[in-house]
């Protein structure tokens, strides 16, 4: 069965809910007001936008997008899979990424994915069909899951931003581990996304993040 998903329409009801059982979560509404409701369409352009996103400010990962984007107009499998290393590098590509957004495009192209068939199945299934691919891990997966499918109950610890700002709002000592953070999202199960557009949220706001 299907994962739960999360609406612009109830994404407020959901903040509530959770400021009710944790006063850090309702201090940062407070102060900052709800979260935007990041979206994302499902598709292989979004795909790309994540794998960019990989270890680099989210200013530098657009950057490279809009060149892209500059380049060949509408991203697509095909389009992307006619540039060379050089033009890809002129986009801000690094030799990594070109590697693994053609191994994304290539396995759309030969049916290996079908990003279509993904907005049907559990989490699990998605994480599992996408980690297949070179290049995408989980924490890909995650803001796949969060951002283009709206699944409401995830928590990619391996974003650094998170953590911090879990760490910082909830003054824990530095040292915490990931884990540690993990068993206390439970606390927020089953909206563990919606809790985590919240930290993230106020991370932005506390660092005048523009992008």
């Amino acid at each position: 069965m299907p994962a739960t998903v999360f609406r612009e329409t109830d994404f407020a009801d959901l903040c509530k809910r959770l400021a009710k059982k944790d006063p850090h979560i309702k201090s940062i509404i407070d102060q900052h007001g709800y979260p935007p409701v990041w979206s994302r369409k499902p598709s292989f352009e979004t795909l790309v936008h994540i794998i960019l996103e990989q270890q680099v400010s989210l200013a530098s990962a657009k950057a490279a997008l809009n060149k892209l984007k500059e380049k060949i107009g509408i991203v697509t499998t095909k389009k992307l899979l006619l540039l060379s290393d050089e033009e890809l590098k002129a986009c801000y590509f690094s030799r990594q990424k070109i590697v693994y957004a053609r191994c994304l495009a290539q396995a759309i192209e030969t049916g290996q994915l079908s990003i279509k068939k993904l907005e049907q199945l559990p989490d699990e299934e998605v994480r599992s069909t996408l980690t297949q691919i070179k290049g995408i891990g989980n924490w890909t997966v995650d803001v796949f899951l969060m951002m283009a499918l709206h699944r409401t109950d995830l928590f990619p610890t391996g974003d650094i931003a998170l953590i911090n700002s879990v760490k910082h709002v909830k003054q824990l000592p530095s040292h915490t581990t990931k884990e540690e953070i993990l068993e206390l999202a439970e606390a927020w199960r089953p909206n563990r996304t919606v809790a985590a557009f919240v930290f993230w949220h106020a991370y932005i706001k506390r660092k005048n993040i523009k992008f």
